[in-house]
């Protein structure tokens, strides 16, 4: 049944779900999903100290503009994500630009990815060294990585929250646009933030759905049964949830609230109600109404008080040791900016934007 529900759902003209001509995909795993601590699951999925319970690993390829499904494998977490994600490697497309956090920078992986002829766009740990071939105006500078011609951006990460608290961090990231006049290094930058959508998709599984429950089944067989049974409900609300913002034309459907969604029709299940009406044919239905009539505001733009900015390191010269030179790029951008299109070709590297707020939200 899963299988029959998953995939993306956006079409070409749904807000916030493509960089330029690529849709935002993105890859990442899940740990905390408890099951019964019986000898069966014990021998199938390993104890787990962290949590007392045994725990699958689930690992699913993320639409982030929606945060749709095309595809979810699961198992025991000893395995490894980079394992559970060649398995999705199936579901890439030539049109996905797929964003990943750092522990998928693996050079096989990376290689795997390149094969199926989708764009990537990730984090790189912090202990990688990659060539410098050449420097590019905004910053960012031409490598190789698993014989594959790569963009690399270094990036001082500083957020600060509304209650005045700030954190710094530094990201290196690789991508195979390299057209930096086409994608410059800022709206790469920015549209790292999409891959947080992925975290919301995995609050609405694990805290919406699941609400902290532990699954029943004592043995692996009904584990998996319980498994799909939660995600095939979770892709079926998506649906209906895009569903709705695409009959409101111009409405972001991260706008749509999966709790609301999700209560309708739980609420139409208790109390056996009819689910389909002829009245509602080509219109949204219950769960539809519900959605519109309560949608989220936009995400925050650049007045908000929890802001975000990035400065762009130049690279170190290849031929000069010690510490690179001063940070050259300031970098600002509206986060609902960095899903539009990028700038054509041509357009200037180092335009500068306004600053970004956080995505992320349940």
């Amino acid at each position: 049944m899963f299988e029959v529900l998953a995939g993306p759902l956006a079409r070409p003209t749904t807000p916030g779900v493509r960089f330029g001509p690529y849709r935002t995909v993105s890859f990442d795993g899940c740990s905390s999903q408890k099951v019964p601590d019986s000898e069966r699951n014990r021998a199938w999925l390993g104890r787990t100290a962290h949590y007392g319970y045994p725990t699958v690993e689930l690992m699913t390829l993320v639409e982030t503009g929606t945060r749709a499904l095309p595809g979810a494998v699961f198992g025991p977490t000893a395995e490894g994500e980079t394992s559970y994600a060649s398995r999705l490697l199936h579901q890439l497309r030539p049109d996905m630009l797929v964003l990943w956090d750092k522990g998928f920078d693996g050079n096989d992986f990376l290689a795997s990815v390149t094969a199926t002829r989708a764009q990537f766009l990730g984090r790189l740990r912090s202990n990688r060294r990659t060539p410098v071939l050449t420097r590019l105006a905004d910053g960012s500078y031409l490598s190789v990585i698993a014989a594959q011609k790569v963009c690399v951006i270094d990036a001082n990460i500083t957020v600060t929250c509304a209650g005045a608290t700030v954190f710094i961090g530094s990201y290196r990231l690789v991508t195979t646009l390299t057209d930096a006049a086409r994608y410059p290094a800022a709206a790469l930058v920015a549209l790292c933030h999409q891959r947080w959508e992925h975290e919301s998709a995995y609050y609405a599984l694990r805290h919406t759905i699941m609400n902290g429950r532990v699954l029943r089944s004592s043995d692996p067989a009904g584990i998996e049964q319980e498994m799909w049974a939660m995600l095939t409900p979770y892709q079926a609300l998506r649906t209906m949830m895009v569903e709705a913002a695409e009959s409101l034309p111009g409405t972001d459907p991260d706008r749509c609230c999966f709790t609301i969604a999700f209560q309708t029709a739980r609420d139409q299940v208790v109390q056996a109600a009819v689910t389909t009406d002829p009245a509602d044919a080509g219109r949204v239905g219950l769960i539809g109404r519900r959605i519109l009539a309560r949608l989220l505001p936009p995400q925050r733009n650049a007045s908000a008080p929890a802001r975000s900015s990035h400065r762009l390191s130049s690279p170190p010269s290849p031929a000069t040791t010690g510490t690179p030179s001063p940070p050259t790029v300031a970098v600002t951008g509206s986060l609902t900016g960095s899903r539009r299109t990028p700038p054509a070709s041509g357009a200037p590297a180092t335009s500068p934007l306004t600053s970004a707020t956080s995505p992320w939200r349940p």
